[in-house]
């Protein structure tokens, strides 16, 4: 493994940091207050190429690697991470297009999100339960040459601001669990799809709520894959969206790591720069630790992905893991900040709620310590 980034990656790298700082930072908080993330965002970061980096050229992507994704997602995120939801949904659901629609279907899909004209949301949630993937209620029922929707997908990220949504139904019995799990990729503005949003604590500039489904038929094209073949297609995807989570987490805590430390500089007490004692530096020192270890685990598990390796352990190791450490170190800025750290004028305190609900959102840390423990001794780690 390389521990470097090429001079492609260090030149996209630089875009991305000069998009995040003059045009997301600046309104981090105005976003979160409007509750929208912004069309127009959303169309500069396609026309600079920050959509899609890893999906193929022939349907709108730059065809890179893994690892430049997530060094995009981790720059974007420094910013706002609300905004890097776009980066990371487009590039989970791109790629089950890229590998289960027809190539048709898929270059017009993937080439609207990676352009910025269209946002896309993941549905997956229902209520009766996030953990348990496989059991699902929502139905796709076959009629004709098209498929009809009924039921509620809810705790969906952009549920109000998306334009289509990756979304897994019941095809089979309920007997069946995930063999009976197919993909369709929808139109939220088709008739009988309504939407409601949450008031959540954090993430508010992307919005989380439920899609409700009334006998929505769509055409049978919409289907990704055979019947049956769902639950397979969005786990396999977890794997690379949790590491990108991983950077998305980590992005905001690094940002605010570096601004603690600025501050440390510039504040005196006693006549000396709070730096000058050790109370303050060892708590940011050993926050800079976790952040390195955290950050590095995360680019691992994108490599071994770009490899062909298996990552599902690294995977499930950073999606518990970096949301917990991204909490603590921007909660040890804030505290090293003072009683000023604790005011809204400053971004710290929006960037603990938002990385917050990321130890929840996209799988428990118990499930991801159940997958680490399944990967190392098998399904008798298991409980079913």
């Amino acid at each position: 493994m390389d521990f470097g980034f090429s001079d492609e990656q260090q030149a996209i790298r630089d875009t991305a940091r000069r998009f995040a700082t003059d045009r997301l930072a600046p309104n981090y908080r105005q976003r979160e207050q409007s509750g929208k993330i912004g069309k127009d965002i959303v169309k500069e970061m396609g026309e600079l190429g920050l959509i899609g980096t890893d999906l193929p050229t022939e349907f709108g992507g730059l065809g890179l690697d893994c690892v430049t994704t997530g060094i995009v997602i981790e720059e974007i995120a420094a910013a706002d991470l609300n905004v890097s939801y776009v980066q990371l949904i487009g590039s989970l659901n791109g790629r089950i297009l890229t590998d289960h629609a027809t190539p048709e279907f898929a270059a017009k899909a993937i080439g609207e999100m990676c352009a910025g004209n269209s946002i896309s949301a993941l549905g997956l949630t229902e209520p009766r339960g996030g953990s348990d993937a496989a059991g699902l209620i929502l139905r796709a029922r076959k009629d004709g040459d098209d498929y009809i929707l009924n039921g509620e997908k809810t705790s969906i990220s952009l549920s109000t601001q998306a334009d289509t949504v990756l979304l897994f139904a019941r095809t089979g019995g309920e007997e069946e669990r995930s063999r009976g799990v197919s993909t369709f990729y929808v139109p939220l503005d088709a008739p009988g799809v309504t939407r409601t949003e949450f008031d959540d604590m954090g993430h508010g500039a992307v919005g989380r709520g439920s899609l409700f489904f009334d006998d929505v038929r769509i055409p049978g094209d919409c289907l990704l894959g055979e019947e049956g073949a769902g639950f397979r297609q969005v786990m396999h995807g977890f794997d690379f969206s949790r590491a990108l989570i991983g950077l998305m987490v980590l992005g905001p805590a690094r940002q605010s790591l570096a601004e603690a430390w600025q501050y440390s500089t510039e504040r005196e007490a006693f006549g000396n720069p709070i730096a000058a004692y050790q109370g303050v530096t060892q708590p940011l020192a050993e926050c800079e630790t976790y952040l390195e270890a955290a950050t590095t685990l995360c680019y691992k598990t994108l490599w071994l992905r770009d490899q062909g390796l298996p990552h599902t352990k690294e995977a499930a190791m950073v999606k518990w893991w970096a949301p917990k450490a991204a909490f603590d170190i921007i909660h040890q800025c804030l505290l090293t900040h003072g009683h000023y750290g604790y005011t809204k004028e400053l971004p710290l305190e929006q960037r603990m709620r938002d990385v917050l609900g990321l130890q929840i959102g996209d799988g428990t840390a118990q499930i991801q310590k159940m997958v680490i423990a399944r990967e190392i001794v098998g399904r008798v780690a298991l409980p079913y």
